[in-house]
């Protein structure tokens, strides 16, 4: 293989066939996509697909068209707009890195890697994209997609998470000065279109006469990975207090699990099932309380069983929200007030 006609062959592919994604510049394009938009972009990305993302971009985009309006904005609303992509500390972050921007940087991102790093909540990768895609430095930008696509080029026999470090290092070796921003994108868009986990599109990958995975006949095989860890299970229980056709929530602690967001109240979640003189002291209120099912709802790291309890009546601190307006909460809360509610919504 040869690092010039590989780069050629997958820099004219992505001229032809780049994703047109509402977040990007077209290939080649001399105005590159705004700092802003690619590092949103890439934190909604992290754990989310592009077809889940891209309503909840659009929709702070056009919300918050710059940096500095997303700076200017409550937590709350930010975080009730995020509902639905999972992992609140991204959102949380993102609030902090908008101001971080808005006030030490005038509102305008560093330009490089090591300014970019100095920013909270830019980790190596989103440095690097962003870097790479808005201001076109020759940054190396690993995803899982381009870890999988250089796992089965070079047939790395490591498994995943041991073999990261090599992937990152053979990604490295490929970067040149010529259009890295068009580059990282490229191996982004080979691995999600055509070197795809399961089934990968060999026939149609315009680099497969260096794939050295495809050689062996196998390379859906690559990349290799360790046997995974049984998830760990934990329990609490979530409690559903109504009134007419509002719903009792609180506001989760800043910090941890889904900090900072609407919630139902719950009880902490531990590693055994709750008895029922357990869930009735764990309560948030005196109230004529009654079973109302139990959801599973699944995390990077752990599984969670919640029993649903449910009553009617009056909470002074709480905050009543309209059924119709439930949508915003975290999936978990969502699911567990809809199966409480037995079909009410």
């Amino acid at each position: 293989m040869t690092t010039a006609a590989l780069r050629a062959q997958l820099l004219a592919w992505y001229d032809a066939h780049a994703r047109d994604l509402p977040w990007r510049a077209p290939p080649g394009a001399a105005r590159r996509a705004g700092p802003y938009r690619v590092w949103l972009s890439e934190v909604m990305l992290q754990q989310t697909t592009v077809p889940h993302a891209t309503p909840y971009f659009l929709k702070f985009a056009a919300r918050w068209p710059t940096v500095s309006a997303l700076a200017a904005e409550e937590d709350g609303e930010v975080m009730a707009a995020w509902a639905g992509l999972g992992y609140y500390a991204r959102a949380r972050n993102l609030l902090a890195c908008a101001r971080a921007v808005a006030s030490d940087h005038g509102g305008v991102f560093p330009d490089t890697e090591k300014g970019l790093r100095a920013l909270p909540g830019f980790g190596p990768y989103t440095a690097a994209a962003v870097a790479a895609i808005a201001f076109d430095r020759p940054a190396n930008v690993v995803d899982g997609n381009v870890e999988r696509v250089m796992a089965r080029l070079f047939a790395v026999e490591a498994p995943l998470p041991e073999a990261k470090p090599e992937l990152k290092r053979l990604a490295a070796a490929l970067i040149r000065r010529e259009r890295p921003g068009d580059w990282a994108q490229a191996l982004m868009d080979l691995g999600a279109v055509i070197c795809r986990p399961r089934q990968p599109l060999c026939d149609r990958c315009p680099v497969s006469s260096h794939c050295a995975a495809l050689a062996t006949g196998a390379p859906e095989t690559y990349p290799r990975r360790s046997p995974k860890a049984d998830r760990p299970r934990r329990h609490g229980a979530a409690y559903i207090l109504t009134r007419s056709d509002e719903v009792a929530l609180v506001r989760r602690p800043p910090k941890g699990l889904l900090g900072g967001m609407l919630a139902l109240p719950t009880t902490e979640w531990g590693a055994k099932p709750l008895t029922d003189a357990e869930a009735s002291a764990a309560a948030p209120l005196e109230a004529d309380w009654r079973p109302a099912g139990e959801i599973e709802h699944v995390f990077t790291h752990f599984s969670l069983t919640l029993r649903l309890f449910r009553a009617e009546g009056e909470a002074s601190d709480a905050i009543w929200t309209k059924r119709a307006g439930l949508d915003a909460l975290p999936s978990v809360f969502l699911k567990a007030a809809r199966a409480g509610l037995s079909g009410l919504l």
